[in-house]
């Protein structure tokens, strides 16, 4: 069944792009009305660029804020082109930049909808649109439109599909951790089980906050939540003792979501003494002398499986936070730079190009985002998908020109690009140039830009790099120093306050301390994947950070034990006892 269910959302990310790409230009070709079916087609194309796999709702806001905001930018482009004047449509990209930028730092919605507003002004102020100020808007919030009802309607069948698919990969993380117990790759095992339980608590965090009594399968989902995160303390005290499980130890995780989360919801099952379904000792003889009950590890597993009918949600569950926010100085260095760069990059257009020079300024929205990954790399990416993007629709074309052929055109490419953008940036680039130059070809622009995009791509990315690293060159390594050092200070926090907090104080310490690990090691990695100065050697990061995360399986292998005593710092498994030299002092700050 998980199969099949993995198969199908599989094809139905794909199927989605392709359907709400080639159904407007159909609409558009069949009825005459081809420039606004083309609009609605580039609001579907940036609609499928965020599309995602997440929760209804949080998907619906996302799209919605991005289409209101492109539809916004639109506008604002079209009437700066409709003035006739240049010095118009440059002062209204730089002031879309400065307003983009300004908002792109506060999280992924504001990023998303402040990235699609510049690009918005890119596009309504490059293509001039004939008819009424407001045909283009309309027809851009059509196909964003379409995107979210495709996206949204399985809703009405799947509802919370979504949030049990993340509640069980937990489980199976989590005995995929306990199998890896005792080997090298036990750590890397337990950061899965991490990555897996924040992407848990992201999905189920409108069921965690809501106030009042659940429905059924909510309140079947939110007890299942709440033993997964205590199997995920089970679990790392298990890893830092560092024994090797048998298999019949290995499995519970996933015999407890078979039994919690059963695929027949209406079934009940069978329920057996924990202690018989996997070989360990049966409950009155957990607190004897046998061989395995010494392990504290093993009898908080047993408990756990015995109780987990009957665990009852904490009477707090916070949200997860994402760290600590970037700075005012960095939102307003970011808006100064990437409204630097789109005003470059208007003049290079304007004297390259003229007319329809928007190129050069839209690849400039979206490379520059720091946000989503290292700059470098994504300029790269960027320069190689349109290389490829080129060359993928230069081949049909030598083909075919016939309009319903470039039409499936689009829709394959645009499936591409809905695989893209959860795979690779460059695959979905590919995609994404594929799809825009059908696009404009069907607006009419039957100019052979084949090679003139490609360097327009490779000099936008040139104008950021350049700007980027020359102004700002530090910007990666400033987060990682901030992500790292909040990331300490949890696994601190987790470290002293465990021992006195209650259950539901010590799992939300626990869960704040991972996550924020797991945050730092990301944005750590980011910053090595920037190039940097020559002779200058960033923090090892990732040490402190992977210390800091034996440390909190240390404090977990003490909250079950219930014995008094220190901390067992730096443990894992197969390795003595090392004290971990960023935990006691904090880090050096790396400063801009």
């Amino acid at each position: 069944m998980k199969t099949q269910r993995n198969a199908t959302a599989a094809i139905a990310v794909p199927a989605r792009a392709a359907v709400a790409l080639a159904a407007p230009l159909l609409a558009g070709v069949w009825t005459g009305h081809v420039v606004p079916a083309v609009i609605a087609g580039i609001g579907a194309l940036w609609g499928v660029s965020q599309d995602g796999s997440d929760p209804y709702r949080l998907r619906v806001r996302r799209l919605g804020s991005m289409g209101l905001a492109a539809a916004l930018g639109l506008l604002a482009g079209e009437l700066a082109l409709r003035t006739g004047d240049p010095a118009a449509v440059t002062v209204c990209l730089v002031v879309a930049a400065l307003a983009a930028g300004a908002v792109s730092l506060r999280g992924r919605v504001a990023s998303v909808a402040g990235m699609h507003l510049l690009l918005g002004v890119t596009i309504g102020s490059g293509i001039p649109v004939p008819g009424p100020w407001w045909k283009a808007p309309l027809a851009l919030l059509a196909g964003v439109g379409l995107v979210i009802a495709l996206s949204a309607t399985p809703w009405l069948w799947r509802r919370h599909e979504i949030e049990r698919d993340a509640v069980l990969a937990v489980y199976r993380a989590s005995s995929a951790a306990l199998a890896a117990a005792g080997s090298p790759g036990a750590e890397d095992a337990r950061r899965r089980l991490t990555a897996a339980l924040d992407r848990a608590h992201q999905v189920m965090g409108r069921h965690l906050t809501r106030r009042g009594p659940a429905r059924t399968e909510p309140a079947s989902l939110l007890a299942a939540f709440h033993v997964a995160v205590r199997l995920g303390e089970v679990t790392s005290a298990l890893v830092w003792e560092g024994r090797v499980l048998p298999a019949s130890v290995t499995d519970v995780p996933l015999r407890m979501a078979r039994r919690l989360l059963p695929e027949d919801r209406s079934a009940g099952t069978e329920r057996t003494e924990p202690s018989e379904r996997y070989g360990c000792p049966r409950r009155d003889a957990v607190d004897g002398s046998g061989p395995d009950a010494g392990t504290p590890g093993l009898r908080a597993l047993v408990a756990l499986d015995a109780e987990s009918d009957r665990v009852r949600a904490d009477e707090v569950t916070l949200r997860l936070s994402g760290g600590p926010e970037r700075g005012r100085a960095d939102r307003v260095r970011y808006a100064v730079l990437l409204a630097v760069c789109v005003l470059v990059a208007q003049l290079c257009a304007e004297v390259l190009h003229g007319p329809r020079g928007y190129w050069l300024p839209m690849t400039v929205a979206f490379v520059y985002k720091p946000d989503f990954g290292p700059v470098f790399r994504r300029s790269l990416h960027r320069c190689a998908g349109t290389v490829a993007g080129v060359a993928a629709i230069g081949s049909v074309v030598l083909l075919t020109t016939d309009t319903y052929a470039l039409i499936g055109a689009v829709a394959a490419f645009g499936a591409l690009m809905a695989v893209g953008v959860r795979r690779h940036y460059a695959l979905a680039t590919t995609g994404l140039t594929a799809v825009v130059f059908v696009l404009l070809d069907l607006l009419g622009d039957h100019r052979a830009l084949y090679g003139a995009r490609i360097l327009d791509t490779a000099l936008a990315a040139a104008i950021v790099l350049v700007a980027h690293f020359a102004l700002w060159p530090r910007s990666a390594a400033g987060r990682a120093a901030a992500q790292t050092e909040a990331a300490l200070a949890a696994a601190r926090r987790y470290r002293d306050l465990a021992p006195e907090a209650g259950p539901a104080q010590r799992h939300a310490l626990r869960r704040a301390a991972y996550h924020r690990l797991a945050e730092a090691r990301r944005a750590a990695a980011h910053a090595h994947d920037e190039p940097g100065r020559p002779g200058r050697r960033l923090p090892d990061w990732q040490r402190a950070i992977g210390a800091a995360e034996r440390l909190c399986d240390a404090v977990s292998a003490r909250n079950l034990s219930a014995r008094p005593g220190p901390v067992p710092v730096g443990r894992s498994a197969g390795r003595p006892a090392e004290r971990p030299p960023a935990l006691c002092g904090a880090l050096a700050p790396v400063r801009d």
